[in-house]
Order: C-alpha cells, then structure tokens, then sequence
C-alpha cells in the first residue's frame, strides 16, 4: 500500500497515464467510468473526427461535463451485458436514447469483479481486434489500480464507522488513532463531518464515490440510534482548505442528498463546526446529526444545516426524544388544536409581539389573544410568566424533532 497522504493524487495521475495509453492504443478518445457510471478520466487525442462537435452526442457530453451518468442511461448501457463481461461489448447508436454514435466498452475487471468501464465512440471500420486485445491489457493495469483504491476506501470506512460509534472514550481514542494513521498528514488540517439522515442502505457503495465530492476524505453508514441521530445515517469527513471555508462541505451535502431522500422520506443534511484535526471526530458527528434532525425537523433551516445556526435546536437536540411530550403541553398537541400550536409557536417565535405574530399569522389582534387565551385555558400555562413561555417555546420545538 503506498503512502496515505499521497493516496488520492497518486491514482488521479495513474488513471489518466493509462487512459492516454489506451486512446494512442485505439487512435480515439477513451474515457474511464467506475461502475457507478461516475467519470475518472477522459484521454485526449489528436484527430480532426473526434474533435467534431457532433461527435459528442448527448450522453458522452453529459458525462464529460457532469461527471457522471443518468440512471437510466446506466440501466440502458448495462442492458447490453457490460457488467459481466470479460472482453470488448459493442454497442450500436440509438438516436432516441441521445446515443449518435455506437460505443465499444472494455469492462475494467480484477480478479473477477468488474470496477468500471473504459469507453470510446466506435467507427468505421474501428478498432482491429490486435488494438482491442492490447487496449483490454492496459484496463487489467487499472482494474488493479481501482481494487487497491476500493480497498483502501473500505478501510477508511471501517475506521471512521469505528470512530463514530464507539460506546466508550477509549475505543473512541483507539479508533481515532487508526484512522489518523490512515489518513497520515491530512489529518491534522481543517476538516468538517457531513450527516445525512435518513441513509435509505446500509451498503456505502450506494454513496457516490469519494472523487465526486471535494475534499472527501472518509464516509460511512451509521446504524440507527448511533448518537443523537435516530435513522440510519451516512457520515462524512471532509478536508478544508480552512475553517471558514466550508464550500466542500456544503457541495458534498448536496450531492448526497441526490441519493438519500425518497418522496415520502425527505432527507436532509447537517455539518458540524470545523475542527483542526480529527480528535474530536465523535463530538463533531454529535453536533452534524443535531444539525441533520433540525433541518428535517425546521424546513427554513434545511435542506442542510449548520451546527451553528440551528439556535435553541442545539440543546433540544440533546434531549432523550420523550422529553417533549410534557404533560402541560399535551392537550395541545392534540391535532384538533394544531391552529392553536401554530399560533402559541409564531407568537413565542416573534419575542411575544402581538403585532408581529397576528402580520405572520395573517389574523386580527384580536383572534390572535382569543387564540392565546384558549391556549392557557389548554395548558395551564401564563404566557405572562417568562418560565411557562419557556416550557411552551421549548415543548412546541421540541416535538418537531420526534
């Protein structure tokens, strides 16, 4: 295994030297997919054909530009057998699925497990089969070089998922020190944790790969319960180039959430403070899955959150879940009363100015104290009473995150 810090370079500069090998190889550009569809490297070469913009139908500029593929141009592509294939698959243009022109696809295989695919526009007459038997040659190179990065990938995982949910300081210690071996010089910088929440697999292969989210050094599921985060999670340790520079972070999140939300279980994601170091990684996931629950539980505060700014959510979040529920509150709670929760909740919100609260809740002064009053009548509470309009404040929060 080479040395950490100079892991990810290392490989980003391997792939694209075998790429470039294969495109002189075949006389065409090649680029190189992982199975995810998810692009690694695009081999230039110097030809007049190539270089014509129609060349580039729809799929291949998307993928160039974007990085990555569609699902159903993944499922359409993996119709034709590629992810069992041991040798070169041609793939005929189809207009109407924004393929112009055919492809030939050279399955990127280790020891029987495929890791990607290396892809070319297929012509006329195309590569010979002595060109596509040396080019397979080269994709044997970097399906090696692909299963020593998923290894090292995988150990990753398995150490900051140790790291996460250690249940004692000095498993957590032990773990943090294992990973910080991994990570070598990289660990002492500026770095962040990413919580997405729900996780809908427990597979972190169903993740986008690491390359497509900066700064990404490390991430994981995370079992329900783990900390403060109630669903399944994914954890995501992020490099920054300083603390106040949270612009990776912010992008990862986004990306995740691509994959994690499900129209009847919206995702949302939540980023810890930045921390020199990864010493305090178990704090750090504490505050980002807080930070994941008060954006699904607040939406102006979501889809991604920041520890600090999720106010009063910072200690409700640490609350045990049943804390909510006080018994003065509920009555109120009922959903026969969920106008009079609203109306106790922006009338707390706005510092307990009337007029303030009755413009947010669009009604007359008048029903926005009738309203309150059925409230005290509810609860027993005086909402002159600064005690009892802290109990009502931090009840109608609280039960938002349960």
């Amino acid at each position: 295994m080479r040395e950490n810090a100079q892991v990810a370079s290392d490989y980003k500069g391997d792939y694209q030297e075998l790429v470039d090998e294969i495109s002189e190889l075949l006389g065409a550009p090649a680029t190189l997919e992982n199975r995810d569809f998810e692009l690694i490297a695009f081999g230039a070469y110097d030809s007049e054909d190539e270089l014509d913009a129609s060349a580039l139908d729809p799929v291949r500029t998307r993928s160039i530009l974007t990085r990555r593929s569609t699902a159903a141009v993944r499922a359409w592509f993996e119709g034709f057998g590629i992810t069992r294939a041991t040798g070169p698959v041609r793939i005929p243009p189809t207009p109407e699925a924004g393929v112009h022109r055919g492809r030939v696809c050279l399955p990127v295989r280790h020891r029987s497990v495929v890791y990607g695919y290396v892809w070319l526009l297929d012509g006329d007459p195309g590569p010979s089969d002595a060109q596509l038997s040396a080019a397979m040659e080269v994709t044997g190179r970097i399906g090696a070089l692909l299963a020593d990065e998923a290894q090292h990938g995988a150990d990753l995982t398995r150490e900051l998922r140790a790291v996460l949910t250690a249940e004692r300081d000095w498993q957590r210690d032990m773990a943090v020190a294992e990973l910080r071996a991994a990570l070598g010089v990289r660990a002492e910088g500026p770095h962040t944790v990413v919580c997405v929440a729900p996780w809908p697999s427990a597979d972190p292969d169903d993740a986008p790969s690491l390359r497509t989210l900066p700064g990404a050094e490390a991430l994981c599921t995370v079992p329900p319960g783990t900390g403060h985060s109630a669903p399944r999670s994914l954890a995501l340790l992020v490099r920054l180039r300083s603390a106040d520079a949270l612009g990776p972070a912010l992008s990862g999140a986004a990306r995740l959430l691509e994959r994690a939300g499900t129209a009847h279980r919206p995702a949302a994601a939540g980023l810890a403070a930045p921390r020199t170091g990864i010493a305090e990684l178990g704090t750090a996931w504490q505050e980002a899955s807080a930070a994941a629950r008060a954006a699904r539980a607040e939406p102006r505060l979501g889809p991604v959150a920041q520890w600090a700014e999720i106010g009063p959510y910072r200690l409700l979040t640490a609350l045990p879940a049943h804390s909510a529920h006080d018994p003065a509150v509920r009555s109120l709670l009922d959903p026969a009363h969920r106008e009079l929760a609203r109306t106790a909740e922006t009338y707390l919100d706005c510092a307990g100015q009337a007029g303030r609260a009755a413009a947010e809740l669009g009604v007359h002064r008048q029903t926005l104290y009738y309203r309150l009053s059925r409230v005290e009548q509810l609860t027993g509470l005086d909402l002159d009473d600064g005690e009892d309009r802290l109990l009502l404040h931090m009840a109608l929060k609280g039960v938002r995150l349960t």
